[in-house]
């Protein structure tokens, strides 16, 4: 679902009731771990941007809850540990609210943060 909202609380209003809680707990996640991000609208979806560049996204998508990972250097450190999740190109998906893995998701925010790295 691409929204409409011209910054993130008003995208989080858009979403389905029964994921709203889900999605407002993983932008507390990013607005604690991404320090020196900037939280931007982008794609049409709440995304986090360090000097200009998008490294993380979330977005409720049709069918499942998504997490844009741009960097690949952070996607194959934790190759293993996502190799369980159901997967797109760069992003794990949750099917359902419950689904989160917030543990999981908190550490690939940690991790994005601890260092600049290449956008793919």
């Amino acid at each position: 679902m691409q929204s409409e909202a011209s910054d993130v609380e008003g995208c989080l209003t858009e979403v389905p009731r029964e994921r709203r809680a889900a999605l407002a707990r993983l932008r507390q996640l990013c607005r604690a771990e991404l320090a020196g991000f900037d939280e931007v609208m982008a794609y049409g979806m709440p995304a986090y941007e360090r000097d200009g560049a998008c490294e993380i996204a979330f977005a409720s998508q049709k069918r499942y809850i998504s997490f844009y990972l741009m960097r690949g250097d952070v996607r194959e450190a934790f190759e293993k540990r996502l190799a369980g999740h159901d997967m797109g190109k760069g992003c794990p998906r949750f099917r359902t609210p419950e689904g989160v893995d917030f543990g999981l998701l908190r550490d690939l925010l940690k991790a994005t943060a601890a260092r600049p790295g290449t956008i793919c």
